[in-house]
């Protein structure tokens, strides 16, 4: 899996990386067709935004979280991409299932 980390108008320092894969490697565990993920930290005004694009087979999953603490805007996004790609997963074993069920009826 490939990790990219980019900051806009904010340092990444190797606290903030770490703490980002470290999250990152939880939610990533539930779903291993994941083939890269980009992650960008930014400021704006007050507001620091995290944003990550997670890129599986067939699908992108894209998850943005504000707060006035970029460790708090880092877990909101974790969270929110969880909840996604737990929901990407779910979908994909249904649809796997009916192709099943379908194919076991025709014989």
């Amino acid at each position: 899996m490939n990790l990219t980390i980019t900051g806009h108008h904010v340092e990444v320092t190797p606290a903030i990386r770490d703490y980002v894969s470290s999250k990152l490697d939880r939610v990533i565990r539930h779903f291993d067709n994941v083939t890269s993920v980009g992650v960008i930290l930014s400021v704006e005004k007050l507001d620091q935004k995290a944003e990550v694009t997670l890129h599986t087979r067939g699908k992108d999953i894209f998850v943005e979280a504000h707060d006035a603490d970029m460790y708090a805007a880092i877990d909101a996004m974790v969270d929110k991409l969880d909840r996604q790609v737990q929901k990407h997963k779910q979908k994909v074993q249904d649809h796997h299932h009916e192709a099943l069920k379908h194919q076991h009826s025709q014989q």
